[in-house]
């Protein structure tokens, strides 16, 4: 009983170097979820200056797009977590990343509130990623425990609620009541839940090879440029939309 008990718990072995190929094929993974995001952001500016009249908040189809964005962003975060931590990142070089990811959240956060000071973003996916991957890194070499955790997170995001939670400075944890009014809404329950999965996943395509990503391998290198600045792609995407969709409905 107690060998069975270790085996259970025992940390993953540790990986050989992280190839190119393997990197490559999570960029391009990376970057189809940007494209997905470009599309569903241009819908949504579409509706800011009233082209269309597409409901994001109450439409099925919105809302689904929406979360599988979400959860494939998060999903890749927990793998990235797993390639990282194989490849040799220090815990300064892990820190340095958060740091950039929570500036760049700050200033998402400050550009919401100059175009939408009623609903400006105050936890989004940028806030949700750097959080959950403090809270989910002390798990990359426990995959088991890492599943469990990340479905307990997304189960218990999915059906407890309390109306505590509703408050500001505690609805970023997620288990409100309601949807407080924000442009984006990322809460770390459940979305968190699927950076610890992307964990179990991660060490899953470790001990294949990533054999699974090897057909990613030949994408498009304009993909894989994507995947590969996500973070800056991000930061700028909006504006660039904002602003070209200004210049084309006021001519």
């Amino acid at each position: 009983m107690s060998r069975k008990r270790g085996k259970a718990t025992r940390p993953a072995a540790p990986a050989p170097p992280v190839t190119p190929a393997r990197v490559r094929g999570i960029d391009t993974l990376r970057g189809g979820a940007l494209c997905l995001m470009f599309v569903y952001h241009f819908c949504f500016d579409l509706r800011f200056f009233r082209v269309i009249a597409a409901d994001f908040e109450h439409d099925p189809f919105w809302l689904g797009f929406r979360a599988a964005i979400v959860t494939s962003f998060m999903l890749l975060v927990g793998i990235s977590l797993v390639v990282a931590v194989d490849a040799g990142q220090s815990l300064a070089r892990f820190w340095r990343r958060i740091a950039i990811i929570a500036g760049c959240a700050a200033a998402a956060s400050v550009g919401s509130y100059v175009v939408f000071p009623a609903t400006f973003i105050y936890f989004g996916i940028l806030h949700s990623i750097a959080a959950a991957s403090v809270l989910a890194r002390p798990l990359v070499r426990w995959p088991a425990i890492a599943l469990s955790v990340g479905v307990a997170i997304v189960i218990a995001g999915l059906t407890f609620a309390n109306a505590a939670f509703d408050e500001r400075w505690l609805s970023w944890i997620g288990f409100g009541t309601r949807k407080p009014a924000t442009e984006d809404y990322v809460p770390l329950a459940p979305w968190a839940g699927f950076v610890f999965i992307g964990i179990a996943v991660g060490r899953a395509l470790q001990r294949t090879e990533f054999r699974a990503l090897a057909p990613l391998v030949s994408a498009p290198r304009w993909l894989r440029f994507l995947g590969r600045h996500s973070l800056v792609v991000y930061m700028i995407h909006q504006p660039v939309l904002l602003g070209l969709l200004w210049l084309v409905v006021r001519g």
